[in-house]
């Protein structure tokens, strides 16, 4: 802690204060991947990696029309899956992944999505941040997604310095309780794709300015950073 850092008290104050105030301007944030069952977003947030939810979405209906189970991903055509696929980049990769994933979830899960974080990170594809979308948006597990909108937001704000997501995931989640974490991570992803930008923030019309300490990054003109407001949906 340097001598110009908050008290740990008053960062958690803060802290809480900017997701209250989030809340309330984003109060229908949810995941902007469409689902129906765990494995379908299981499926989606793999194919969300380097492309966007729209992208994935556009793509989705007619894969989750063709694979049901994961039975089905498990015996499926690899050229089939990458047509399908090809948009959201890295199809090759995927591929690899919805196939193995399917046979890992037949072999050593009964062909069900589990339920455990421990569990989740063991299978093709699907890492921490995956398992926590999964976790907390198919099951109500809590879990913090640290996705590069979550870790810039979280770092503007002074709630950590730390660039790894698995010490951003720790350090975040300390300053809240637990029962917030899914739709915290909702509200900054929210955020940080309509106002927070990593370029040119959208400072002069940001409704959390006045509590954040990096206000300044980009105009603070209100009508020019108005300009810069993204509106949703972003699928």
């Amino acid at each position: 802690m340097t001598p110009d850092s908050p008290s740990r008290t008053a960062l958690v104050r803060r802290a809480r204060r900017i997701n209250r105030e989030l809340a309330l301007l984003y109060p229908g944030a949810h995941t902007e991947l469409n689902f129906t069952t765990p494995l379908e977003l299981l499926v989606a947030t793999i194919l969300s990696a380097q492309s966007t939810d729209r992208r994935v979405n556009m793509v989705t209906p007619v894969l989750f029309s063709r694979y049901r189970s994961a039975a089905d991903y498990a015996s499926a055509n690899r050229g089939d899956v990458e047509k399908i696929i090809q948009s959201t980049g890295f199809f090759r990769a995927k591929t690899t992944s919805l196939i193995g994933l399917g046979q890992a979830l037949c072999d050593r899960f009964g062909g069900e999505v589990p339920r455990r974080l421990r569990d989740l990170v063991t299978l093709p594809g699907v890492g921490r941040k995956t398992a926590n979308v999964v976790l907390g948006n198919a099951f109500g597990v809590p879990g913090i997604t640290v996705d590069t909108h979550f870790a810039r937001l979280s770092r503007r704000f002074g709630w950590t310095t730390q660039t790894d997501p698995v010490k951003i995931e720790s350090e975040v989640g300390a300053l809240f309780p637990r029962s917030e974490w899914t739709m915290l991570s909702h509200r900054l992803i929210w955020h940080g794709r309509r106002v927070c930008h990593a370029r040119r923030p959208a400072c002069g019309a940001c409704e959390v300015a006045r509590l954040c300490p990096s206000f300044g990054l980009g105009p603070v003109d209100e009508k020019v950073a108005r300009a810069l407001v993204k509106e949703g949906p972003f699928s």
